[in-house]
């Protein structure tokens, strides 16, 4: 192939992604992430241009509009380079790669990720957003073509040698540090130390911006737990409430229309960046859902029932799954969707206004560049029935006239890890706090992943799970987060619904990435499958990022279905995933969090037993469950008229008396038979 047998044209227009459809009207000739993209670079004998970024992102917003749509700059970058896009959200494997290289050069990461490869795809420099012209510290992005397309053509070896250096230490980054169990005590210890790290009037770690971190606050709590809540360390409770209280009340939470945005920009949870993703809403329902069920305040209920309603309403896709993103402009303005002016909220709530501005703090001059972000950071406790009715009302109103406002842009592809992030908490809720309603959302979206999102016949990798779904095209292999989220999922569905059908599927998905992806030299998962061809390296992590890392929730997994089934090997296979990073705790365990419940759970789980016919009786042994408190290593097993495996410390037990009958095992350990709905509650508790 010579040069001239590539289109001088921008082919994105042939994709599904949202992101990448957004770029197809640009003057660059865009490739989508593929060998022909490779070919075509090797043909030129030009570096390849790879840009990084997602819908929702602001400053890939902003990069398009000031040097993707600029016909100047296109032609310097169609003449110099062959152009990548990658939607970071479609191919997360790609990104991991590149932005792990990025981190190597020294640079912060971010998005847009900006990366100069070889035509073979290893990199040699790289960025993130680049102005225009010189500006803020950074180098004019037409600069930056000039002079990469200079050293590609004149100094060969020294990029050579760039590549080479970066290549073997993305090789060695991989390379995990295997060590042994992990002791409760070291738990404990671990959560000593980051408690320190957060800050005790606003919650959230110190200083700016600040992000939710949800399996951190998880790992604090659980911390809680075991300290004892009569006699253990306060402070561990208190950062974890007071950071959801924050969060609950902060300008992160759109109080008109529920659901929390990406992360606060500053120290206080005032002004968020405004995109909306899911994965995010689907951890903050976990933690309030769990913490609730040990204070239970009615502000973590509260939201999250609205933001449940966020997700039927504004967030539902293709067959009931569930969209991926909701961005952060609209009208080319970051936020412009979601504040307000004053007179604005005068006008529309009149005599009302007074007292709803009082309570959401509106000011004249506002409390963002002269604009409000509506926010109770000054009421931190909801008032009484008569009092949160009247602001409902008001909010109603405001709700309404907001819906008149041009939306934000909703990226509505499908992606399998992110709905089971979101099946296993709406589920979970669904069983807390008694709405059967959200199980069956949750359940609908668990049948459309596993129904769309597989291979068809005759593909390469015919009936495995896939990453993205959107316009009846599943593409990509699927990731080991996928596997391991959607497993989560369908134990989590077994648990709540007593069908025995989700746990058989969660045993097949793992039947796969066992079998895929599982590392028999090391330990513990690949991120990318075997038969993975387009990526120069195959990563291998425990951390936790903005979602929680597949290893950690395969470790997680395995533990629920060892305690489930009785089977063994789930137990050696979730020692071992632990095992495989363990050794980086004397490192680095800050991003391990994940990893670290997973261990407890392995250790403390509390398997309970409900044996009994459906009916009313079982139904209240359940509710018992679902209110007796905080119990994240809950392992809940019903039996209907069948037995539980031979290995199980229940077996053979069952109903006495005729009644619907519970079981607390702890280890090989079980009470002695719970009938009684309060009794059952008071063991849970330890009362």
């Amino acid at each position: 192939m010579t040069a001239s047998d590539f289109p001088a044209a921008n082919l994105l227009g042939r994709e599904t992604s949202p992101y990448l459809l957004q770029h197809k009207d640009n003057p660059v000739h865009w490739r989508a992430w593929g060998e022909a993209a490779f070919a075509e670079a090797r043909a030129r004998d030009v570096p390849i241009l790879l840009s990084v970024g997602y819908a929702a992102c602001h400053w890939c917003h902003v990069m398009a509009h000031e040097s993707f749509e600029d016909d100047a700059t296109a032609a310097l970058m169609n003449e110099l380079f062959v152009n990548v896009k990658v939607d970071r959200e479609e191919r997360p494997d790609v990104d991991t790669i590149y932005m792990t290289a990025l981190h190597l050069m020294g640079e912060q990461g971010g998005w847009p990720l900006t990366m100069f490869m070889t035509p073979d795809g290893k990199p040699f420099w790289g960025g993130t957003y680049f102005p225009p012209e010189s500006r803020y510290g950074r180098p004019g992005f037409r600069d930056v073509l000039r002079g990469l397309s200079q050293a590609w053509k004149s100094k060969r070896e020294q990029v050579t040698e760039n590549v080479r250096v970066l290549v073997e230490a993305l090789g060695g980054r991989q390379d995990a540090i295997a060590g042994g169990a992990v002791e409760i005590a070291v738990l404990d210890r671990i959560a000593e130390h980051l408690v320190g790290a957060f800050d005790p009037v606003h919650g959230g770690l110190k200083g700016a911006p600040k992000f939710p971190q949800c399996s951190i606050a998880e790992l604090l709590w659980r911390a809680w737990l075991r300290s004892g809540r009569k006699t253990g360390n306060a402070q561990l409770r208190h950062v974890v409430t007071t950071t959801l209280d924050r969060m609950s009340q902060g300008g992160i939470y759109d109080h008109l229309g529920g659901g929390y945005a990406r992360y606060s920009t500053d120290a206080v949870w005032l002004v968020p960046h405004f995109e909306k993703m899911l994965y995010d809403n689907a951890l903050m329902i976990d933690n309030l859902t769990l913490v609730w069920q040990d204070t239970p305040n009615p502000l973590y209920e509260k939201r999250v029932a609205e933001t449940i309603g966020w997700l039927q309403r504004e967030m539902i896709a293709e067959h009931g799954a569930f969209a991926a993103t909701l961005d952060a402009d609209s009208e080319g303005e970051e936020g412009k969707f979601y504040v307000w002016d004053e007179a604005e909220i005068d006008a529309l709530l009149g005599s009302e206004a007074a007292f709803f501005k009082e309570q959401y703090d509106v000011r004249e001059s506002g409390n963002w560049e002269g604009h409000t972000i509506l926010n109770r950071s000054r009421k931190m406790l909801l008032g009484d029935a008569a009092h949160e009715a009247r602001l409902a009302r008001a909010r109603a109103v405001l709700f309404a006239a907001r819906a008149k406002r041009i939306p934000p842009g909703r990226d509505d592809k499908i992606l399998a890890d992110w709905n089971g992030l979101m099946i296993a908490a709406v589920a979970r809720a669904g069983f807390v706090f008694d709405r059967p309603e959200w199980v069956t959302l949750a359940a609908a979206a668990f049948s459309a992943v596993m129904t769309h999102l597989r291979a068809p016949a005759g593909a390469p990798d015919a009936g495995r799970l896939r990453h993205s779904y959107r316009q009846g095209r599943a593409q990509h292999l699927a990731l080991l987060d996928d596997y391991a989220a959607m497993a989560r999922a369908a134990v989590t569905l077994h648990e709540v619904t007593g069908t025995a059908s989700y746990c058989k599927q969660a045993e097949a998905l793992v039947a796969e990435a066992d079998r895929w992806y599982w590392d028999e030299k090391g330990g513990g998962y690949f991120f990318t499958a075997a038969d993975a061809r387009d990526l120069i390296t195959r990563t291998k992590t425990a951390h936790d990022n903005a979602t929680p890392s597949g290893n950690g929730l395969m470790a997680q997994v395995l533990t629920r279905l060892y305690y489930l089934t009785g089977e063994t090997r789930y137990r050696d296979r979730a020692a071992a995933t632990i095992g495989a990073f363990s050794g980086e705790l004397g490192k680095n365990f800050f991003p391990l969090a994940t990893l670290l419940n997973a261990a407890e759970w392995l250790e403390n789980a509390v398997q309970v037993v409900i044996s009994g016919p459906a009916g009313a009786g079982t139904e209240a042994l359940l509710r018992a469950v679902a209110t007796a408190g905080s119990l994240p290593n809950l392992v809940l097993q019903r039996v209907e008229g069948g037995s539980l495996p031979p290995s199980h410390p229940a077996h053979g037990k069952g109903p006495v008396d005729g009644r619907p009958t519970a079981y607390i095992c702890v280890g090989p350990v079980c009470s002695a038979p719970v009938s009684d709905p309060a009794a059952l509650a008071r063991q849970l508790r330890g009362d």
